[in-house]
C-alpha cells in the first residue's frame, strides 16, 4: 500500500492528505462488488481475481478514488470516530504498519505522479491475513454512512511495484 493509503499511526495522521494521488481506471477485467459481509467472506473463492482493493465508489474532488484506510483515517482526522472506533483504528493501523512493506520505502519513485501517475495499491488475494482485518474498517465506514466497495481484478493495471502481499499499479487508461 502507498504511504498515504497505509493505515496511519496518530503521529502520521497528517500525511493522509497526500491521498490525492489515488486513482483507478475501470477495466473489463475489474469486477466491482458492493461491500457486504457476504462479499468479504467470498474473497478466497474468487477464482480469477488475483488482486483485491477496497475504495470509495465516489471520486475525490481531484478525481481520485480514496482507499479504505484513507477513508477511515479521514474520519479520524475530522474527529468523527467513537472511542471504540479510534481504538480499533490505532491498534490495527499499527498492526498493518508492522505486517507488510511500505512500497515507497523500497522504491521512492513508486508513487511519483510524473513517473507513475495515478498509482494505487491492491492486496494480493493470497494475503488473506491482511484482508481479514479490512471488515473492521468497513464497519466503521458503514456506521458513518461512507461507502466503500471491494474491487477484484486479475489485471488491475501496469505493475510498478510488487512484493509478496501487494502490487502497486498504474491503472490502464490512467
Amino acid at each position: 500500500m502507498r504511504d498515504d493509503e497505509r493505515p496511519e499511526t496518530a503521529e502520521a495522521l497528517e500525511t493522509a492528505e497526500t491521498a490525492e494521488a489515488l486513482e483507478t481506471a475501470e477495466t473489463p477485467e475489474t469486477a466491482e462488488t458492493p461491500e457486504t459481509p457476504e462479499t468479504a467472506e467470498t474473497l478466497e473463492t474468487a477464482e480469477t481475481a488475483e488482486f483485491v482493493r477496497f475504495q470509495s465508489p465516489v471520486r475525490h474532488e481531484r478525481g481520485h478514488f480514496p482507499g479504505v484506510f484513507v477513508l477511515v483515517n479521514g474520519l479520524a482526522r475530522e474527529g468523527r470516530l467513537t472511542p471504540e472506533q479510534e481504538s480499533f483504528r490505532r491498534a490495527n493501523n499499527a498492526w498493518y504498519d508492522a505486517a507488510y512493506p511500505t512500497p515507497s520505502k523500497v522504491d521512492p519513485t513508486v508513487y511519483d505522479p510524473e513517473i507513475t501517475p495515478g498509482a494505487v495499491a491492491w492486496f494480493k488475494s493470497t494475503a488473506t491475513h491482511l484482508i481479514e482485518r479490512v471488515p473492521g474498517y468497513l464497519e466503521i465506514l458503514d456506521a458513518h454512512g461512507v461507502e466503500c466497495r471491494m474491487l477484484r481484478s486479475s489485471d488491475p493495471g501496469r505493475v510498478v511495484y510488487e512484493d509478496e502481499f501487494q502490487v502497486v499499479v498504474v491503472p490502464y487508461g490512467g
